[in-house]
């Protein structure tokens, strides 16, 4: 049965595999294809993303520009695509994958329209109030819901490229409104403020999972957390450092082989070709959980905390600025 599945950072480098095997496989549904920046004039990524649409002239591609960085321009986004729904010019959605992210790490500290945290509000804030205005114009009976993880999530696994893990501060508002990095851990403070919006996602995950089941009319809709592996070709890896960005082309010199010995590390053809199927075939239909690739995982511990994800999903609700009459969840609060 065709539907409408949205991406969110469909020019990204783990978005053009998932297009390209979607467009291929998955041609009975409507694609709708997110990008801060909708111009091939102005935006080579977004250049390349038509390109490789223009593959498939029969397929539902549908190009729309959503910004992250501006809570106002997700509510718009989301309201406009909720008409159309209702109107029956589009099909009820049947995923929402929600790939988009972005981190700052040499860089430093970068804060968004609406004077949050970049990387938290791209990664996680964003997309919980996405999706939460998005559940009344899902498909009841096999809705789906992607979360993007990443194996920097978990706290107790130690990670060469950062001295610091994910964690949840003690003052929950630090997540969006962080204080100031020393200056030898601006890089550090970065990359951990990455692996712990990807944690809130993973969370985040896993409570919505739960609401979403004791909620009678939307309980059919599942939430998956995916780990695509890491992406060593991916654009994002230019925020690196010098050293760092060496290793990484390096192994994607070597990926040709090393895709036969290991899952760590994965093109962005094979990954978004993963994401492809978790978001539309039909094998995937009703599974919940936490996955690397196409095989379940076991999600970080602290993911899991009901009291931790109860403090968090209050903490989103109130920047957010969500009310009650924006989502068709019941169990809200």
């Amino acid at each position: 049965m065709s539907g409408t599945v949205i991406i969110t950072g469909a020019n990204g480098s783990l978005a053009l595999g998932f297009v390209e095997s979607f467009l291929s496989k998955y041609s009975e549904h409507n694609l709708v294809a997110t990008v801060r920046n909708p111009s091939a004039e102005k935006d080579p990524n977004t250049a390349k993303l038509l390109s490789l649409a223009s593959k498939y002239p029969k397929a539902n591609f549908h190009l729309e520009t959503l910004d992250l960085g501006r809570l106002p321009d997700v509510r718009s986004f989301a309201d406009k695509l909720s008409t159309r729904i209702s109107s029956k010019e589009l099909p009820p959605i049947t995923a929402i994958v929600c790939n988009a992210s972005t981190w700052s790490l040499e860089s430093g500290q970068q804060f968004t329209f609406d004077n949050y945290e970049a990387t938290f509000q791209i990664c996680h804030l964003s997309h919980y109030l996405l999706v939460l205005k998005l559940l009344g114009s899902m498909d009841t009976t096999s809705g789906r819901i992607i979360m993007l993880s990443s194996v920097t999530h978990y706290p107790d696994k130690p990670n060469p490229l950062s001295s610091l893990g994910p964690c949840f501060p003690v003052d929950f508002e630090e997540l969006v409104m962080p204080t100031l990095d020393p200056m030898k851990l601006v890089h550090d403070r970065g990359f951990q403020r990455y692996a712990t919006a990807k944690l809130a996602n993973v969370a985040f995950s896993s409570d919505l999972n739960k609401r979403l089941q004791q909620d009678t009319k939307l309980s059919q809709i599942t939430v998956i957390a995916m780990d695509p592996g890491g992406l060593p070709s991916s654009r994002a890896q230019a925020g690196q450092k010098k050293s760092t960005r060496a290793i990484m082309g390096t192994i994607n010199f070597l990926m040709p082989v090393l895709k036969y010995c290991t899952t760590v590390f994965r093109t962005t053809e094979d990954a978004g070709r993963d994401l492809a199927t978790v978001s539309a075939d039909p094998v995937f239909r009703g599974k919940r959980g936490y996955y690397v690739g196409l095989k379940t995982d076991s999600a970080a511990p602290i993911s899991q905390d009901p009291d931790m994800q109860k403090k968090l999903w209050e903490c989103c609700w109130r920047w957010a600025g969500l009310t009650s009459a924006e989502t068709s969840l019941q169990n809200i609060l």
